[in-house]
């Protein structure tokens, strides 16, 4: 008899590591999408700001090359102004091409510029007609031409936008997504706690007796899976820096701590409430309806 009581009560109780690890696996992917949508506009800036300008250069003039540089790099538009001369030229005409004319050609017919990068606000059609205008008209005997990639240019900033539409529309579905996730593992955990509430009811215990341990124990497990969360979150992003140096350059710490905040807020908000609900439920269920 006491075996079988063991047996029970063994029976009874809700299995929360792996209610623990569903919900933790969860908030990891939400962590992802989460990650790429704080950083989604700094992403964009960074592929923005990675557009070269190059203003070609009618001839060699040290005076005149310096003249174009420094008024270049005077504007709140420009960032990382140099000057390419010819070797240099071919060696970004190489690595751009991932191929050596050398095997071709004995001489080297790229001119020489003053190349730059436009800041992001600065990076759309528009405003960079205006700049090779108005450089242009500063510079009018010195300077050849002044190319970018145009069509780059506008289909980043078209895409741009539907990119932002379309993920935003996918970080809601997968919000919804992952509500609905973690309240029915928590649910599935306090299955198994069913006849436990409603014991402690038939004798008399109030609902806030009742729940309060386990609304305590929800907190403490949501904890648990937001730490673990949290800490493959950050291996990731650790590892993709190492991987990918640029993201160095987006990610900013606020957004970090933001988004792991978030992952607390949500993973302890979200198993404090369906616990809540699930006493609730089986406090207002008749006992042979938990059979």
């Amino acid at each position: 008899m006491a075996a079988n009581g063991s047996a029970s009560l063994k029976r009874s109780k809700p299995n929360y590591i792996y209610s623990i690890i569903g919900v933790a696996i969860v908030l990891f992917i939400m962590g992802i999408m989460g990650w790429l949508f704080l950083n989604l506009h700094a992403i964009g800036d960074n592929f923005k700001e990675d557009i070269r300008i190059s203003v070609y250069l009618r001839s060699a003039d040290k005076n005149a090359i310096g003249k174009i540089q420094q008024f270049i790099a005077s504007q709140e538009y420009a960032k990382n102004v140099e000057y390419v001369d010819k070797e240099k030229a071919k060696a970004i005409w190489n690595k751009e091409n991932n191929e050596d004319w050398a095997k071709i050609l004995d001489v080297n017919p790229l001119p020489e510029s003053v190349d730059f990068f436009a800041k992001a606000n600065y990076v759309n059609t528009d405003s960079l007609e205006n700049i090779s205008n108005t450089i242009k008209d500063a510079f009018k005997s010195e300077v050849a031409d002044i190319q970018y990639p145009k069509s780059l240019v506008s289909s980043l900033n078209e895409r741009a936008t539907k990119i932002g539409v379309i993920f935003i529309v996918m970080s809601i579905i997968l919000c919804i997504i992952v509500i609905i996730s973690i309240d029915n593992t928590i649910r599935l955990a306090m299955f198994s706690n069913r006849f436990l509430i409603k014991t402690m009811q038939m004798v008399g215990a109030t609902r806030s007796f009742i729940a309060k341990p386990l609304v305590i124990r929800a907190l403490i497990n949501g904890l648990i899976s937001a730490g673990i969360a949290i800490f493959l979150m950050f291996s990731l992003i650790q590892w993709a820096s190492i991987q990918f140096p640029q993201i160095k350059t987006i990610q900013g710490m606020g957004n970090d701590l933001l988004l792991f905040g978030g992952l607390i807020i949500l993973g302890v908000g979200i198993s404090v409430l369906s616990t809540y609900r699930s006493v609730v439920k089986y406090l207002k269920m008749k006992l042979d309806e938990l059979y």
